[in-house]
């Protein structure tokens, strides 16, 4: 594979990002909110570890659950019926239970409404429908920031940005991405996507400033390393662009991005960890 083409490739694969996981995260994050640090593990809890390890049983504890309880009470049932399908990659159901749960929720609930409108739109982008992701994330959006919640508003606008790529409206995508700067300046992700993007664009100067600010705020993350190495490489930085991938390979010799990185090294002719002097 040639270089171009390889970056390309790189290009493809960093905006769309692992859905999966995305839809863990914030599996994560309403199981944290619905728990006293001082309290024992509620039936949420053991429902959502349960589908960590078996979906099929946590589909059946979930269903059982549903059954017992009425209205607004149904959410987190749906919440953890929801992971446990996105456990099993089942994302036309996972999003139909996260919708379900998000319905249920109290209107005055918009901070775990604005949560499973979240995991909605994630199994939607998982699913191959980005039009449907888009629209329940906006919805999401709303809520988060009903909610006052602006780490969670800047994370749905990441995920907003996807569904816009994944659409080809990149302009679109840039906007939503500067709304996560914004809502989230913290957030390394949201600085990378930037920066993939901006290079995509050919605004090489304003990805390489996207790119240090991601690297400054998650120094180890392979994926900041490659794509600070693609940057460097089209802006005719080459020993930049070998430092960057090696770095990648540092971090996370196993990963992905470390193999794609020594791919990069290979085609640049550069050695995968630098000459001993």
């Amino acid at each position: 594979m040639s270089l171009a083409a390889a970056l390309v490739l790189v290009l493809a694969q960093s905006l769309p990002g692992d859905l999966p996981e995305g839809v863990a995260a914030m599996r994560g994050e309403v199981a944290r909110r619905t728990v006293n640090e001082n309290a024992p593990p509620s039936r949420l809890d053991s429902c959502l570890a349960l589908a960590g390890s078996d979906a099929a049983a946590a589909e059946r504890s979930a269903t059982g659950w549903l059954r017992e309880e009425r209205g607004s009470h149904q959410a987190l049932p749906q919440l953890c019926l929801g992971t446990a399908y996105s456990t099993a990659q089942n994302w036309t159901a996972a999003e139909g239970a996260f919708v379900s749960g998000r319905d249920l929720a109290a209107d005055s609930d918009h901070l775990l409404r604005a949560r499973l409108g979240a995991m909605a739109g994630n199994a939607a982008l998982a699913a191959g429908t980005p039009a449907v992701a888009l629209a329940l994330l906006d919805l999401a959006r709303s809520d988060a920031l009903a909610a006052g919640t602006a780490t969670l508003s800047g994370a749905i606008a990441i995920d907003r940005a996807r569904a816009l790529v994944a659409m080809k409206r990149d302009s679109d995508a840039a906007a939503a991405l500067s709304e996560a700067r914004a809502d989230s300046p913290d957030n390394a992700e949201a600085w990378l996507l930037s920066a993939t993007l901006a290079r995509r664009e050919g605004k090489l100067a304003e990805a390489q400033q996207q790119i240090e600010m991601a690297a400054h705020l998650a120094p180890t993350d392979p994926a900041i390393g490659l794509e600070a190495g693609v940057i460097a490489i089209l802006a005719g930085r080459r020993d930049a662009a070998a430092a960057s991938w090696r770095s990648a390979i540092a971090a996370a010799p196993a990963s992905p991005e470390a193999a794609a990185a020594r791919g990069y090294l290979d085609e640049i002719g550069a050695a995968a960890a630098p000459e001993k002097r």
